[in-house]
């Protein structure tokens, strides 16, 4: 009788981590945080929450969640405490959610660091913020391709990125992005040789008041910059042949609209 191989299944990385804050005193206060799996959230002091995700990174199968619900007049900081990782995958796709809700009057800046894809990494992530009235947010999202430093190209890729900003049922900002081998290899069409790219969105009542004052600090021999502004929505997009110089014109950029420093966890 002959031996049946032994199939193998590979373990699969599932993470959620979930926060809500309420206005007490004049500073957001911690209401309820939950931890599930890979996914972790630390609530900094002040206003600052860092989320996390301990299984190092992302692969077929793999499934990352984050939320987080601010109550009225709430202004946080919400990052990552590094890159997210987007490995290669023979397996299907990799799935990330991250949902965030906003009370009236509430302000976000939504400041994650670099998702880094590597060769032949499929994944589908979702970033949806929804705004009550009168509420403020500014979100970045930079995708890097592999790490310049090590070598790495990326030559097969299957990456699906939905960005929604909406004021209760009506979208004020919604990009679909998909970036795969065909789209890597359309030249001009593509990314026409950058290996880093990036996009802000800032909604505020006043958005528009800072276009002058971002253009004029975007000229750079070594990233590409572009910003308009219409109504209540300032957008910024930036490429570059590298994560590193794209990041330093970042931090001066969310510096600018924050009026204030970056997050402690990023390291410029």
């Amino acid at each position: 009788m002959n031996a049946q191989p032994m199939l193998s299944t590979h373990q699969r990385s599932v993470g959620h981590a979930s926060a809500r804050f309420a206005q007490r005193s004049g500073r957001a206060a911690l209401l309820d945080l939950r931890q599930q799996g890979s996914a972790k959230a630390i609530a900094l002091a002040p206003s600052e929450i860092v989320f996390l995700n301990t299984s190092g990174g992302l692969t077929g199968g793999d499934r990352l969640d984050y939320q987080l619900s601010l109550g009225a007049g709430c202004r946080m900081t919400a990052t990552t405490q590094t890159a997210e990782r987007a490995y290669s995958s023979t397996s299907g796709a990799a799935r990330m959610n991250v949902d965030m809700h906003l009370g009236e009057g509430a302000h976000l800046d939504w400041l994650p660091q670099e998702t880094i894809l590597f060769d032949t990494a499929q994944l589908r992530r979702r970033s949806r913020i929804t705004l009550a009235e009168n509420a403020t947010c500014l979100m970045a999202e930079t995708v890097v391709l592999g790490r310049a430093a090590m070598g790495e190209t990326v030559s097969a890729l299957d990456f699906h990125d939905w960005r929604q900003i909406s004021r209760g049922n009506a979208p004020l900002h919604l990009e679909a992005l998909v970036l795969n081998t065909a789209r890597l290899a359309a030249g001009a069409a593509g990314l026409d040789g950058a290996r880093a790219f990036a996009t802000v969105v800032m909604v505020a009542p006043n958005a528009a008041d800072a276009l002058g004052p971002v253009r004029a600090i975007l000229g750079d021999t070594q990233v590409r910059a572009a910003a308009s502004a219409l109504q209540e929505r300032l957008v910024i997009r930036l490429m570059a042949p590298d994560g590193w110089p794209l990041r330093r014109k970042l931090a001066e950029i969310l510096t600018l609209l924050r009026r204030a420093p970056l997050p402690r966890v990023w390291q410029i």
